[in-house]
């Protein structure tokens, strides 16, 4: 009888990698298009997270600016274009990346990518950082036209991956990776060092964890938690 290898599934930006740097680059190339100020990178990387068009709103927000639907998709399709150009200028592995995923990978544990950014941006981010090859399975909020928190997502993710949602972790840095996780039915691990303007605490992951070296003790902890001797 065989079983099925457990399965970690990983949000991308701000959990595997820290890509704040290109994204509020290309935000802030829309920006001064439209003769607004640029928003530091400092405060602004708390705006990544629901997919490019949020973050476009969200940063026009920040300084009172509306626009229509139309005008929207302009500014998004402008701000793909830029950041696709741009999208591994500064972004990088966050620190103890590879040695962590090594272990995870030696331990048996399928590893995915389930990200609200679009799977297209998100293969070229991770082949340009050399990580495509470690994931079974990488996906976006267009792969199956839904995003996190919906569970759909996270589920079809799985199943690409050749996971079963019932041995399932998931990694994330923000609610939507919290929310996903919840909606899916499976534990989740927290990140401190992602992006997220309400405190990963706040948000009552199972686990944090605040550097990537000590994620397979927490999810050994959570598979031995679901699964006691």
């Amino acid at each position: 009888m065989t079983t099925t290898p457990p399965l970690i599934a990983f949000d991308l930006d701000g959990t595997l990698v820290d890509t704040a740097p290109d994204l509020i680059g290309a935000l802030n190339h829309v920006l001064a298009r439209e003769n607004l100020p640029p928003l530091p990178l400092a405060s602004a990387r708390n705006l990544i997270g629901a997919g490019a068009r949020r973050l476009l709103e969200r940063g026009l927000e920040v300084e009172g600016r509306e626009v229509p639907p139309t005008e929207m998709d302009r500014l998004v399709a402008d701000f793909i274009a830029y950041y696709q150009d741009h999208i591994a200028d500064e972004s990088r592995p966050f620190e103890g990346l590879h040695d962590t995923l090594d272990r995870l990978a030696g331990e048996g544990y399928l590893l995915a990518v389930c990200t609200n950014k679009l799977e297209g941006l998100s293969r070229l981010l991770l082949d340009k950082l050399e990580l495509s090859s470690r994931f079974a399975a990488i996906c976006g909020a267009d792969t199956f036209g839904v995003s996190k928190p919906n569970p759909v997502i996270l589920r079809q993710t799985v199943a690409r991956a050749g996971g079963t949602i019932a041995s399932t972790i998931m990694v994330g840095d923000a609610g939507t990776d919290i929310g996903v996780a919840r909606r899916a039915g499976v534990p989740v691990v927290g990140v401190t060092f992602g992006y997220t303007e309400v405190p990963i605490e706040a948000l009552k992951p199972d686990r944090i964890i605040g550097h990537m070296r000590d994620l397979p003790e927490a999810v050994a902890d959570l598979a031995g938690a679901a699964n006691p001797a």
